[in-house]
């Protein structure tokens, strides 16, 4: 057994990407989404394809809406050619769908069979697979951006461009805008190492010493990053409320083409987060997805496998359910929803399988092994009580070209 170490800092940039551990427990301590909306999220799943020369066109990039997803549900396609011979092709899934039957893995697999992808696809073979969830909130859902002690940049403070699902310029920007905050205020304070006296060490890291960045938020109100998300800020809640896709799609067009996002008004996201959102499944039916071919589609496992991801069987499973009773788990949810966990994980974590002890004749069982940290249970749990952990010696996948 080794002690954690501790990092002692006037300042701490939490940059952990989208639904990250450790900003999920500042947003909490800090009550930092007090005055906003909630995140809402939506889930990216691709694959990289070696495709055949006839079918590629190196540099050509596009995004699809509509099929196979229905008009209640938010999420569009997307394709693009790079490298030598190289395709990715995905789609996007709005987490905060209502139908607990919806399959996000089996969406995308059945999408590719849409002749606009299977024409580019066939002949071709996929070399690798990948998913991750992603900040869909847009401005209404951004936090407050510092604590004492620390500040939220890039996808951790949801800085992601809805429309072009583009965020890596904001997350570059929000760094620089954060890095100077931190200089400007830190500049004129000692150096630690000048400090020699323990207690006095000490109390530059007490809560009437620790720095509260309040430069870093109004950097970010007048900066190109607040300007580019107001702009689009109504695109992404125009297709959660009645108008959904169709109306959605109406709504947006107007608003970026025309009206290029200068109206008075700023669309709200429902109250409910994309959790608690679902819906009891005696309300839908079964969804039929046709079964994978092995050609343009595969079933789960195939794709987990080329994802890569490791972790030691004997390590302690990082997805924590209340007291990791698994037959109570399944007590509490699958009645209402049917297994929905196993659904909204595009890498076969979560299954319900036979137990005759079990009041509802099944238990959860967690195959944490398959986890490619996407973070969607964290996120798509009914009742909020799936907690993504950081496993054990940051075992994960092994994402390469994904």
């Amino acid at each position: 057994f080794e002690r954690g170490m501790e990092f002692w800092a006037r300042q701490t940039v939490l940059a952990e990407g989208c639904h990250g551990s450790l900003t999920k427990q500042a947003l909490a301590k800090y009550d930092l989404r007090k005055g906003r909306q909630h995140q809402t999220y939506g889930l990216g799943i691709k694959e990289v394809w070696e495709v055949k020369p006839e079918n590629f066109n190196k540099g050509f990039a596009a995004h699809t809406m509509g099929y196979p997803l229905t008009n209640d549900v938010y999420g569009g396609g997307f394709q693009y050619h790079f490298g030598d011979g190289l395709v990715t092709v995905g789609l996007v899934v709005g987490l905060d769908y209502k139908n607990p039957y919806v399959s996000p893995y089996k969406e995308f697999q059945k999408m590719k069979h849409h002749p606009y992808y299977s024409k580019v696809l066939e002949g071709g073979k996929c070399i690798a697979y990948a998913a991750r969830a992603l900040n869909e909130g847009g401005l209404q859902s951004v936090p407050k951006l510092n604590f004492p002690g620390g500040v939220l940049v890039g996808a951790s403070a949801g800085f992601m461009n809805v429309p072009k699902i583009k965020g890596t310029h904001t997350a570059m920007k929000s760094g620089l805008l954060a890095a100077e905050s931190i200089f400007e205020s830190i500049k004129g304070l000692p150096a630690l190492e000048e400090v020699e006296d323990e207690d006095a060490k000490m109390a530059m890291f007490d809560k009437e010493a620790t720095i509260n960045l309040e430069s870093y938020e109004s950097a970010f109100k007048e900066s190109s990053i607040y300007k580019e998300l107001y702009g689009v800020r109504n695109i992404r809640p125009s297709f959660s409320g009645k108008l959904g896709g169709y109306g959605g799609m109406i709504y947006s067009g107007i608003d970026s083409l025309i009206l290029k996002g200068k109206v008075p008004w700023t669309l709200k996201f429902d109250e409910k987060n994309d959790g608690e959102i679902l819906e009891p499944a005696s309300k839908y039916k079964p969804i039929e997805y046709p079964k994978p071919d092995g050609v343009i589609s595969f079933d789960i496992l195939t794709s987990v496998s080329r994802t890569g991801t490791y972790h030691d069987d004997d390590e302690p499973c990082h997805l924590r359910v209340p007291g990791q009773d698994m037959v109570k788990y399944a007590e509490r949810s699958f009645p209402v929803w049917k297994g929905v966990e196993s659904r909204f994980c595009p890498a076969g974590v979560y299954e319900f399988v036979k137990d005759e002890k079990s009041p509802v004749g099944t238990r959860l069982q967690i195959n944490s092994q398959n986890c490619i940290h996407c973070k969607t249970c964290d996120i798509k749990a009914p009742r909020q009580d799936i907690t993504w952990k950081v496993p054990e010696g940051g075992d994960g996948p092994k994402y390469t070209l994904t």
